[in-house]
């Protein structure tokens, strides 16, 4: 997806199982609003292709957004209304027993459903967002950034109804910053970076394969092999002696191997936590600094 200054999408591939939840974590503007659009019919994409539930966003956004939920950072309500009042509003648009369900969401919630929109908290606005997204039962809900700026309460709350919709055999898409919470709920992770995804995985093998490995030198100035895949160095980064790195696929034998080359001192690794991986895929191994020379070496 490219806009008149730059590119915001580039080289995207992804395939998002039913029945799961998908987290894309990502830097603010990385491309996850971006992608999102483009998944709802709301932008257009310079080149390529997509499907949500079968349907082309291109030429079935109508349908496609009868079929999904969705819920943004800020919600576009009608201050104006009653709690009630816009679940009246939203059934008109729908087939099912909508406004039963969404009278029972707002009871589950615990919303005032005479109190106007106006008047409740950020926590209570999202809870009315959530309960307008979920009434008609979707396929698909699609929540972009759903939890900022709310208290820890409701924000669990929200991530509870996530993992039950997952339970249920829905698929649900979030897009967040908050590794915490992706850490709570996710099936599978895209880390998404300067508008391509730097990795996708499912979280389990994530934590499994990805390790921080600390290699301790007798010289600076000793050379390392490369890694090679299907090993796959994430991050690097160089202090003196040390060489740090965040791998995907480290294993036992890469390992062994490394502790036996002439000029290594000792080799550490532990599986690398989520932060660990998202540092590492967003900043890589640009920043890398080489070692110190000492006066008359090259």
């Amino acid at each position: 997806m490219r806009f008149r200054s730059c590119e915001a999408l580039n080289n995207i591939n992804l395939d998002v199982a039913p029945g799961t939840v998908f987290a894309i974590l990502g830097e603010n503007g990385a491309g996850k609003t971006t992608l999102i659009k483009i998944l709802t019919g709301f932008l257009k994409p310079t080149s390529g292709a997509c499907q949500v539930l079968g349907l082309d966003p291109r030429r079935d956004a109508l349908e496609i957004r009868r079929r999904i939920g969705y819920v943004s950072d800020s919600p576009a309500l009608y201050d104006w209304m009653r709690v009630d009042e816009i679940g009246w509003f939203a059934s008109s648009f729908y087939e099912c027993n909508y406004l039963e369900q969404y009278r029972q969401l707002v009871k589950d919630f615990e919303l005032p459903s005479d109190r106007k929109i106006r008047q409740l908290s950020k926590g209570g606005r999202a809870k009315v967002a959530l309960a307008l997204a979920l009434a008609h039962d979707p396929e698909l809900l699609i929540l972009d950034e759903p939890t900022s700026g709310l208290d820890p309460l409701v924000r669990r709350e929200f991530l509870e109804s996530m993992v039950a919709r997952a339970a249920a055999g829905r698929t649900v898409f979030l897009s967040s910053h908050q590794i915490a919470e992706i850490e709570r709920v996710a099936d599978t992770v895209g880390i998404i970076h300067r508008g391509s995804f730097a990795i996708v995985d499912s979280l389990a093998d994530l934590k499994e394969s990805v390790h921080e490995v600390t290699v301790s030198l007798s010289d600076p100035l000793v050379t390392l092999p490369i890694i090679e895949p299907p090993a796959r160095l994430l991050r690097e980064e160089i202090d003196g002696r040390q060489r740090r790195w965040v791998v995907q696929g480290w294993t036992p034998d890469l390992l062994a191997t490394f502790q036996r080359l002439p000029g290594v001192v000792s080799v550490r690794d532990h599986q690398a936590t989520l932060d660990e991986i998202f540092i590492a895929c967003v900043r890589g191994t640009s920043d890398i600094q080489p070692p110190l020379v000492e006066a008359g070496k090259e």
